[in-house]
């Protein structure tokens, strides 16, 4: 529970959400204090990948100053200026590469100079959004704001590392943006093609066709147009451990994207081996789960959807988005706090046409008045 919301330090209790009060607080200027991280556990205080965390927002801003106490539990961060430039930074393998990509992609539009940034680490993980995930939900919400070719917007995974080992590396790039424009994102579409990436380091190739098989098995029943391409890696481009997955997106005729993913079980992770037949049916039904969900995002872009709105121009923003995520609805909680943004968020009638055709579950849309968020950091070209 976070206190003072209207000064300029924020308090919170405990480990979760770490990376999201770390965000705002660089995006609000607010200093943010964290206590009794862990402070219960066998291992208490802040553990590796939170630590690796906060080593590359040190690298990403100018005159930042983070204080953690000598037993770990309590972390107290005053935000400087995002800088951006030429970063590399080598992540924990506690975490994939998502978990640090996810936020970093949120701040890289407001940085001083362009972001071009190397990650080092573990790119497919069961824990966090995959590289591939993130570069198909995220990346659209960033063109759409930011109204960038493809070319000046780059999110590409150089080398593939499986956890426990990792050994990946993931390049990204991003310009910067001197203000957000209001959005109105309502409508969105008919999904009109599914894609995807089967992809196997360190193991038969056989592994990637048997996913993409039993994975079409299932989304042919509800779409013709499905492509899953198989990426194969193998010697340095394959990283230190074994693995194998599956990424995939389903297409609106609006340009909306929905996405999945699924890794398999890491090498001498405890339970049975994961086998490629169970993870391309899982990815498929997690897949079909999100496109009945609906909405113009799916649920892992909702917070950078919603995070947007709230620092657009002093004008009114609205999307539409199926059910909202338990991280999603903290994340508003915690946009309240820095910015003291608040949402309406309304329920969707459906028409007699989409009742008759069944078009998912039920839908919200969700409107407020953008802050006004100008980036003083950006260069003068």
């Amino acid at each position: 529970m976070s206190q003072n919301k209207n000064s300029s330090v924020l308090s919170y209790e405990g480990c979760k959400n770490f990376r999201m009060r770390i965000v705002l607080a660089t995006l609000s200027g607010k200093m943010v204090k964290i206590k009794k991280i862990r402070a219960g556990s066998d291992d208490p205080g802040v553990n590796e990948s939170e630590a690796s965390f906060l080593r590359l927002m040190d690298k990403l801003t100018n005159g930042t100053r983070i204080e953690v106490n000598e037993t770990g539990t309590s972390v107290t961060y005053m935000p400087g200026l995002l800088a951006g430039g030429r970063l590399e930074h080598a992540c924990s393998k506690q975490r994939g590469l998502g978990y640090y990509l996810e936020p970093v992609m949120m701040l890289a539009p407001f940085c001083k100079k362009p972001l071009h940034l190397t990650l080092h680490g573990v790119t497919n993980s069961q824990m966090d959004p995959s590289v591939d995930q993130l570069k198909h939900s995220c990346l659209p919400i960033l063109r759409r704001y930011l109204l960038l070719a493809d070319e000046q917007l780059q999110l590409k995974i150089v080398r593939r590392g499986m956890a426990p080992g990792g050994g990946g590396q993931v390049f990204f790039s991003c310009p910067v943006q001197r203000t957000l424009r209001a959005t109105q994102w309502l409508d969105p579409g008919k999904i009109k093609r599914i894609r995807g990436v089967a992809y196997a380091a360190r193991v038969s190739p056989a592994m990637s066709s048997r996913m993409v098989d039993s994975a079409k098995a299932v989304l042919l029943k509800f779409l013709p147009d499905v492509y899953i391409y198989t990426d194969h890696y193998k010697g340095e481009m394959a990283g230190k451990s074994p693995g194998f997955g599956i990424s995939l997106v389903a297409e609106t005729t609006t340009g909306c994207m929905m996405t999945s993913d699924v890794t398999s079980q890491p090498q001498g992770a405890e339970g049975p081996p994961s086998v490629p037949e169970e993870l391309g049916t899982s990815a498929a039904h997690l897949l079909l789960d999100e496109v009945y969900r609906g909405g113009c995002v799916d649920s892992l872009a909702q917070s950078m959807m919603l995070l947007y709105m709230s620092l657009g121009q002093k004008d009114v923003s609205k999307v539409k988005l199926g059910q909202l995520t338990p991280y999603t609805i903290e994340f508003l909680r915690h946009l309240r706090d820095s910015f003291q943004t608040v949402f309406r968020i309304e329920n969707v009638i459906p028409t007699e046409e989409e009742e008759d055709l069944n078009t998912g579950g039920g839908k919200l849309t969700l409107t407020c008045l953008g802050a006004g968020f100008s980036n003083l950091s950006k260069t003068v070209s």
